[in-house]
């Protein structure tokens, strides 16, 4: 097989416009994916048992099926009930949401265990109330500490947004995959497109090694 990639010089309008679809996705159910996740893990440790009940079940449910099954049920699915459609970017937006809240509020449960009981004693003896110790005290730790795996969760979702490709959403991999259809080049074509993920996901993960090994030195831990 002739493998030439002097023809992808062609595309890199194509591939720039994948890619910024693709990062704006995730940049949105990124940031939605924190307030949610965040909800969900003050709901598994809420004193009304169903509450924590059912977050348990829906973290589980989203955490055990196949992204992309979530992802088609959502945007072929959901307008029944709904009764009006989803475009593809409102519909990845909300299943990359909802799967990322399960992933993270995994994440800032992990962080608030982390916190000392020390610091629960303390709030105690001053006669904080559960919420104010949660905001104000908890919280703030939690959060630090969370920080590292909450980006490393972000990467998770830049990389797994290429699923929604499947649903005709413009991003990086539906153009590939257009250009690789068009061109009949596949080994040229997605070597390009994986080589984008990662000129993107790699500077992140040394960002968040950093990160964690100044947050372990902070809190000794």
């Amino acid at each position: 097989m002739n493998i030439n990639f002097a023809f992808l010089a062609r595309y890199w309008e194509a591939f720039l416009l994948g890619l910024g679809v693709t990062l704006e996705l995730t940049l949105i159910s990124f940031a939605l994916g924190i307030v949610w996740g965040f909800v969900l893990a003050l709901l598994r440790g809420a004193p009304f048992a169903p509450i924590r009940w059912l977050s348990a079940v829906y973290v589980e449910f989203f955490r055990g099926t196949p992204l992309l099954i979530q992802i088609f049920w959502i945007f072929y699915c959901m307008p029944i009930f709904l009764g009006t459609d989803l475009s593809n970017f409102t519909a990845a937006v909300v299943c990359l949401t909802l799967y990322g809240g399960a992933i993270m509020s995994e994440t800032f449960r992990s962080g608030m265990k982390s916190v000392g009981r020390d610091q629960y004693q303390a709030s105690h003896a001053l006669g904080l109330s559960p919420w104010t110790r949660t905001i104000h005290v908890v919280l703030p730790q939690a959060a630090l500490r969370s920080i590292p795996v909450l980006l490393s969760n972000g990467i998770g979702i830049f990389k797994e947004s290429s699923l929604v490709s499947a649903i005709g959403m413009a991003e990086l991999m539906f153009i590939g995959t257009t250009i690789s259809n068009r061109t009949g080049r596949p080994v040229e074509v997605f070597t390009m497109v994986a080589f984008i993920y990662f000129i993107v996901a790699f500077p992140l993960t040394r960002v968040v090694t950093w990160l964690e090994k100044r947050i372990l030195r902070r809190f000794a831990i």
